[in-house]
């Protein structure tokens, strides 16, 4: 049976890591993805939560068009796009559209649809699109998908997500192991 899945795409498809080399070049910094241990990157760097903002709304196009996608994640999600019917939903800003269909596009990725919410808040887009399962690296929103849309929801495990997850919320290492669950569930 033909299924929707709600897929986030910065540090879910994409690798988790994309941002790092950007903010070591950009505020003198040597920072690894272990190293960042909250979602929020501020704390990794020296400058008020403004200044971040500045430089990140600054920055992202350009991150956003040299990300590297995240291991395994083509063969995977090209196969579910060929079965099931892929939704990313992502807190980018709507401006980034055409930034991130054109990323999509160069790296071959089977997509049905690509909302930028400019939110992180992703539970309306997720009932309004009726997902049936979701994946995600932000915590609070993989656990606040679970708990308002009672749908399972794949969270990515990163340094910065490390909270505890209700049974809901299942924590994957990487995207086969994702594939696994995913087999697993739709049996």
């Amino acid at each position: 049976m033909k299924k929707r899945f709600g897929i986030d795409i910065d540090g879910t498809v994409t690798c988790p890591a994309s941002i790092i080399p950007y903010i070591n070049k950009d505020f003198n910094l040597n920072i690894t993805l272990n190293d960042v241990k909250q979602y929020d990157l501020t704390h990794a760097v020296d400058i008020s939560e403004e200044e971040f903002a500045k430089w990140f709304i600054k920055s992202e196009p350009v991150i956003y068009a040299e990300s590297p996608l995240a291991a395994g994640a083509k063969t995977i999600l090209n196969k579910w796009g060929d079965e099931h019917e892929l939704f990313f939903i992502s807190a980018r800003s709507a401006h980034l559209l055409k930034v991130t269909e054109k990323w999509f596009i160069q790296h071959e990725l089977s997509f049905h649809h690509i909302d930028l919410l400019g939110t992180h808040n992703k539970i309306k887009a997720a009932k309004d699109y009726n997902v049936d399962i979701f994946f995600e690296d932000k915590h609070d929103n993989a656990v606040m998908i679970h708990e308002e849309c009672h749908i399972p929801v794949i969270l990515f495990n990163t340094p910065y997500n490390q909270e505890p997850i209700p049974s809901g919320v299942i924590r994957v290492n990487n995207w086969s192991e994702a594939n696994a669950w995913v087999e697993n569930w739709l049996k």
